[in-house]
């Protein structure tokens, strides 16, 4: 009997100890790369003061460090292609590529990244840096930690929601014209819509020769 309860003792202190190892391993800070097919990078303006003209961008590769057990984050940095500016309209596209709007062939890309945040409940208030048409200017986002899972290709993913809005017009991107009753044929305040997809680098195990 005693030599029962000692291998229990042990078999219970074992699984104690590599079920600590399993935490610990989940709580840290890990690298996760976003998922295009599951991400959008999306905006919208007022346009003619009576609509809202939506769009997003289809090229971009951004990382998030974070630690999704503690909810913590380290780094979030984006770098999009402006010439992947798309709103269904070809015409209205190749006007945003040009010199009047992203002057996609001067500024290939604009970047987005995090200076630092603050979490009150679940939400997360974001201050970085976005940089377009070579200008840099502050910008804040507003957002949910949506949570994490395991995809059925033993992927960890992790998503967002977030939210903010920019003028344009501090980036130099100045082009509008004005209606008969004096409003704006496209709005200066663009409000950013975003939904991330991110998910967990693997990491590399090294061959022992």
């Amino acid at each position: 009997m005693r030599t029962m309860m000692k291998w229990v003792t042990v078999f219970g202190l074992a699984s104690g100890l590599s079920l600590g190892v399993a935490t610990i391993a989940l709580a840290e800070m890990a690298k996760w790369n976003l998922d295009k097919d599951h991400t959008t990078l999306g905006f919208q303006v007022v346009h003619m003061v009576v609509s809202k003209t939506k769009g997003k961008f289809t090229e971009y590769s951004g990382t998030v460090e974070m630690d999704v057990e503690k909810r913590e984050f380290k780094t979030f940095e984006a770098v999009i292609q402006t010439a992947s500016v798309t709103t269904d309209h070809q015409k209205r596209d190749d006007h945003l590529r040009s010199a009047d709007f992203f002057d996609a062939k001067t500024f290939p890309t604009m970047t987005y990244k995090m200076k630092s945040y603050t979490k009150s409940g679940d939400q997360y208030t974001a201050i970085g840096d976005i940089t377009l048409l070579g200008v840099t200017k502050e910008l804040t986002l507003v957002g949910t930690f949506n949570g994490v899972a395991q995809d059925p290709w033993g992927n960890t993913r992790a998503g967002f929601t977030a939210s903010g809005t920019m003028n344009r017009k501090d980036f130099g991107m100045k082009f509008s014209k004005l209606l008969d009753n004096g409003g704006l044929m496209v709005s200066d305040e663009v409000q950013l819509i975003l939904a991330i997809d991110v998910i967990k680098e693997k990491k590399v195990e090294k061959v022992k020769h």
